[in-house]
């Protein structure tokens, strides 16, 4: 118990504490939203931390519950008890930002009893200065895009528990007769290199197979794109984890999925691994043909 990272996310209504949950969720925290904090230490009886793939837990709560004030102190309490020492991350904004935002998602305001936005706003600002002087992490997010907020909490996450959110990275082989796979990021055609389904002795074999890599990976064409291909991928996979993106799917494409793509995505894919990078390899359509006879 003592040794799982338990975090609570509180603040100002507005102030960005639903994409900072998703960002914790996004580090294999469990999280739970709208969590009355009187029920946090029996939450945290259950076997959360067990799993490997579980890095703690964090939850999101504020003034949606009635009780949160006079119940967070002594909440606070019961979990030191326990052994729980949770980190406190107070998010606020000022109040023109609260204002545009919620004016943009067109949502009232928890402390909307029959008074203004802008009452309400400093209502809730006023009710919660004695939880932010609590907190172990101040967030002012009145100029953070969601991205920026979601880069700020895995930076605090991986400085507190030195694991990191990976982008979680797939190598795709497909035939275009069959259709672009809809989850693709970035789509390469390569049916301009020589088809290996036009030599009799290669046509019944895939593009795992030793012979069809080297009738396609010894081409000089191949080994020019590929060169220039593993350059871009180098260049654009930084990019994509700057901005946060939790997948990135990159597939490759011939005419029926079975030789040249799939010769290419594994040579590809064995290229990332060695790079440290922990891809996912799936050739769609390499026994189609065959199944739809």
């Amino acid at each position: 118990m003592a040794d799982l990272k338990v975090y609570i996310i509180t603040g100002i209504s507005g102030s960005g504490k639903t994409t900072v949950a998703q960002a914790f969720e996004d580090a294999s925290f469990y999280c739970i939203d709208n969590m009355p904090m009187e029920l946090v230490p029996k939450v945290l009886e259950l076997p959360i931390g067990e799993s490997s793939k579980v890095n703690g837990a964090a939850f999101v709560m504020d003034m949606r519950s009635k009780t949160f004030i006079n119940t967070f102190v002594s909440g606070l309490s019961a979990l030191e008890e326990m052994g729980v020492s949770p980190v406190i991350i107070f998010l606020e904004a000022d109040i023109q930002t609260l204002v545009k935002r919620f004016s943009q998602t067109r949502r009232h305001h928890p402390l909307d009893d029959g008074k203004n936005l802008l009452d309400s706003i400093r209502t809730e600002k006023q009710s919660m200065a004695s939880i932010r002087k609590l907190a172990h992490q101040i967030i002012d997010t009145s100029h953070f895009n969601v991205h920026q907020l979601k880069a700020k909490i895995q930076y605090l996450v991986s400085q507190d528990t030195g694991s990191q959110t990976f982008m979680k990275l797939h190598i795709m082989s497909f035939g275009y007769k069959y259709g672009i796979p809809v989850d693709a990021d970035i789509v390469v055609d390569v049916r301009f290199l020589a088809n290996p389904y036009f030599v009799p002795e290669l046509r019944p074999h895939t593009g795992e197979s030793d012979a069809v890599k080297a009738f396609v990976l010894e081409n000089p064409e191949t080994k020019t794109f590929l060169k220039k291909y593993n350059n871009l991928i180098d260049y654009l996979i930084p990019l994509y984890k700057k901005e946060n993106k939790a997948y990135l799917t990159l597939a490759l494409g011939c005419t029926g999925g079975r030789h040249r793509s799939v010769a290419i995505s594994r040579a590809v894919f064995e290229r990332l691994i060695k790079k440290g990078l922990n891809p996912s390899l799936q050739h769609r359509d390499i026994d189609r043909d065959i199944k739809e006879l």
